[in-house]
């Protein structure tokens, strides 16, 4: 059976479409390696105390932080959200990274990037993103 005349650009546009995505689509399935960290925010008290209750000054987890992670060439591989208690995980293939930190709101700024590589020998890495709350 025959497609009708007027569907024939319709199918053909499709193919350039599905073409393309498959183009795109990542190629090699190698291994990859847990990397997973916590978000925290401090300092939480204006002046340390002398003799601080326990977990009066502690950093507070920052919940909800937005996190993209880049390989060596600038292209973004992962965009993570913080979870309850700051935590975040993600798994990647072995190479160089940078873990960027986006602004938070009420917080100063955003934390400085981390630089980070993942290796072979399967060790999970651990990323600690530090937040300034701007509390002197």
């Amino acid at each position: 059976m025959k497609a009708p005349v007027h569907l024939l650009p319709i199918a053909a546009a499709l193919a350039i479409v599905m073409g393309a995505t498959a183009a795109c689509a990542p190629t090699g399935s190698g291994p990859t390696y847990a990397v997973q960290g916590r978000a925290r925010a401090g300092p939480t008290c204006p002046v340390e105390p002398a003799s601080p209750q326990p977990g009066q000054c502690d950093e507070r987890p920052v919940t909800g932080a937005v996190l993209v992670i880049a390989d060596a060439s600038g292209h973004e591989v992962a965009r993570l959200t913080t979870g309850a208690g700051g935590s975040f995980s993600t798994r990647l293939a072995v190479g160089r990274y940078t873990l960027t930190p986006q602004p938070v709101e009420g917080l100063v700024g955003g934390a400085p990037p981390i630089d980070f590589a993942v290796s072979e020998s399967g060790a999970s890495r651990q990323l600690d993103v530090e937040y300034d709350t701007g509390i002197r």
